[in-house]
């Protein structure tokens, strides 16, 4: 199973290996939390920062609380607190995804969970 595994990982980034003209890749994660104080959300903030911020391939990064001021009518207001990070390409979003602190980040957050939703798009290097 750990060989099956391996060559599925080493697939998956062949398939992705960055090109000139292969699109940025916006990540986006919203985190409902279960415990919804301002210690919890600073918490989780605290730790994006501390092990998601300084990956290579990383064009922007910011991570922070929902802001419950904003009541527009198509505002979604299911999740505390929301991460945001734009890779160079697809190969860098794939290294990331595998990367020991990013593990480390959802071991030591995950139990605060009630969800989260993750919104991945392209960005046409075409259209600047």
């Amino acid at each position: 199973m750990k060989h099956v595994f391996a060559t599925l990982t080493v697939a998956l980034v062949l398939s992705v290996t960055a090109r000139a003209d292969d699109p940025a890749v916006v990540h986006n994660v919203f985190f409902e939390l279960k415990d919804k104080s301002a210690d919890a959300k600073k918490k989780l903030v605290d730790a994006c920062y501390k092990y998601l911020k300084s990956h290579d391939g990383v064009l922007h990064f910011g991570a922070g609380v929902r802001a419950e001021d904003v009541k527009e009518k198509v505002s979604a207001a299911d999740w505390d607190v929301g991460l945001h990070i734009v890779f160079k390409d697809k190969a860098s979003l794939a290294k990331y995804a595998r990367h020991p602190d990013h593990l480390k980040f959802i071991a030591e957050n995950k139990e605060n969970w009630k969800g989260v939703k993750v919104y991945d798009s392209e960005i046409d290097p075409s259209r600047k």
